[in-house]
């Protein structure tokens, strides 16, 4: 019910509507406060709430700075749960009580950047990412057709689309489309397209405001366009242009009006703009004002844009493997990645314990699968396998990697893992036999290593044959379903090949289209009819109120991706 009332209610992030104001336009909450007292009730209590706190919630990235201890200056308050004390006023009060705010944002993408001109030193690479040119052809060829997984504040659906119909060509048009790509400006979309591919002429509102609007064909986009054009078309000083732009950005009417009246004037004794010119520039300003955006703050994410989409284009196998080192533990992210790989024809190559690392690496221009990336495993384990590695050389048989495991970083459940993933073909090619056995070869590192400990050497603890090992059951290596099946709970996803691979020529002769092929012709037909072939590879059963029956969301993978589908109970 709660939820079938909040959906009457219109979302307008640019824009939020009160609650009286959502009476007011919707006829179906006024049926439903009229039709049903508890939600008459509920909107009662719900006037009188709004506007109140609910909770006392923390900038994430606000600090405040003092010429002294805070708390002579200001009540602070302090979350239990963190060790952080917190300023008590609100962001606004604590300005005027003397503070300076700092919002420091720590992104993610700054460390990709880093560890993927760390991996290019490796191979002999010296990037300093702070002097790449920014007229790069081949970065904005890859912005231009939309190739930007993993590429920062660029990635989503919309954004690519947005990226292939605007092609950017220059570095100003990154920081556009970061600030128009957002509710409210984004239906300036079609506008910019239109004047940038010449269909449409731009409107500059006034000859003396082109200089200003040109880079962005027209459109205010930048609350610093805003400031620009009060400034040289109404002689406002900078700071007043600042308070017209928040009195614009806020909507507060009496400050509006005030604004309205010296703009006016301004623009008669300035620019001799007639008071109704003056007034319609004023209120497109305003329109533009109220979702504006600061161009220094798009700018410097435009900026880690580029970087990133610069290191995809020019290094995309070291921007890769830095990518997915920063997605370790998430599963459908790493998919993604996977996905992309096969797009730009890179290869993956399976985790190993004589190759692999803790982070996804770089080995002969392909992407090696970090071990810490496996499920379960752990980044502890790894370690101890990698350091072991890197002090004695690598593992020449299983009985040898037995011998030198730290078996406090490592139990049963790991050993699967890693037996499932095939990460130990290299010193044992069967899989079935390490995972069957896991329990008994665990227990026996255990042995040596106690034994290890106690000054004892046991009767083969030179030999580093594996016809010492304990007696394991002999059990036959999985058919290649039940290989792949095990890799995939291993892994999260298909990595070594699809269950699908050795149908794809029959599917073809039947013309079965796979993902990939379907996204191809929807990218300019609406819809499409298709026989397709997939393997499921989860379920999630949901009800419907609204129709009175389940159905289900399944997770789908083909050779060329992974996809989700709903279908109905009677399906």
């Amino acid at each position: 019910q709660v939820d079938r009332i909040a959906k009457m209610i219109p979302f307008n992030p640019a824009n939020p509507v009160t609650l009286q104001e959502a009476i007011d336009q919707t006829e179906d909450l006024q049926n439903a406060r009229r039709e049903d007292e508890n939600v008459a009730k509920l909107l009662d209590i719900g006037l009188q709430l709004e506007g109140l706190y609910r909770h006392a919630s923390t900038h994430a990235a606000g600090v405040v700075i003092g010429d002294r201890p805070l708390d002579k200056l200001i009540p602070l308050y302090r979350d239990p749960r963190s060790d952080m004390p917190v300023t008590q006023y609100n962001m606004k009060y604590v300005e005027l009580a003397g503070l300076v705010k700092f919002d420091f944002l720590g992104l993610k993408t700054m460390t990709v950047i880093q560890k993927c001109v760390d991996l290019l030193k490796k191979q002999g690479v010296d990037i300093d990412i702070l002097k790449l040119p920014l007229e790069d052809e081949k970065t904005y060829e890859l912005l231009s057709a939309g190739d930007t997984v993993g590429v920062f504040q660029l990635e989503s659906g919309g954004m690519r689309d947005m990226l292939r119909k605007v092609k950017p060509d220059r570095f100003e048009e990154i920081i556009a489309l970061v600030s128009l790509y957002r509710p409210g400006p984004m239906d300036n979309i079609p506008t910019y397209v239109a004047i940038k591919n010449g269909e449409k002429e731009p409107d500059y509102l006034h000859p003396k405001l082109k200089p200003y609007l040109e880079e962005t064909y027209g459109i205010m986009i930048y609350q610093e366009q805003v400031m620009q054009a009060a400034q040289t078309l109404a002689g406002y000083s900078l700071g007043g242009a600042d308070l017209l732009r928040r009195a614009m950005g806020k909507k507060i009417k009496e400050a509006m009006d005030a604004e309205r009246e010296k703009f006016v004037k301004g623009a008669k004794e300035v620019s001799d703009v007639d008071e109704k010119q003056a007034n319609f520039i004023f209120d497109q300003i305003a329109k533009f004002a109220g979702y504006g955006f600061n161009k220094s703050h798009a700018a410097a994410y435009a900026l880690i844009a580029y970087w990133t989409a610069y290191l995809k284009a020019n290094h995309p196998v070291s921007f890769m493997a830095a990518s997915m080192s920063l997605d370790l533990q998430n599963t459908d992210k790493l998919a993604i990645f996977k996905q992309e790989l096969d797009n730009l024809e890179i290869d993956i190559l399976p985790p190993d314990i004589n190759h692999s690392r803790v982070e996804f690496s770089v080995e002969n221009g392909c992407v090696r699968y970090a071990l810490s990336a496996l499920k379960g495993v752990g980044e502890k384990a790894v370690e101890t396998i990698v350091e072991g590695r890197e002090a004695d050389g690598e593992y020449t048989s299983l009985k040898d990697f037995l011998t030198r495991l730290n078996v406090k970083a490592m139990n049963r459940r790991q050993f699967e893992v890693l037996a499932a993933s095939g990460a130990f073909d290299t010193v044992l090619d069967n899989r079935a036999k390490l995972h069957g056995s896991a329990d008994i070869l665990v227990r026996y590192a255990q042995t040596l290593a106690a034994e290890r400990e106690s000054g004892q050497s046991g009767l083969f603890e030179e030999s580093s044959d594996d016809k010492d090992l304990p007696q394991i059951s002999d059990i036959p290596e999985w058919d290649m379903f039940d290989r792949l099946r095990y890799e995939y709970d291993a892994i999260g996803f298909y990595l070594s090949s699809h269950p699908l691979d050795p149908l794809r020529d029959q599917l073809r002769d039947l013309n079965f289209k796979f993902y990939k092929e379907v996204l191809e012709v929807l990218e300019t037909e609406n819809a499409v009819l298709v026989e397709t072939a997939a393997v499921i590879s989860k379920v999630q059963e949901k009800f419907s109120a609204k129709i009175g029956k389940k159905f289900g969301i399944i997770q789908f993978s083909d050779p060329t991706g992974a996809y989700e589908a709903m279908m109905f109970s009677d399906m």
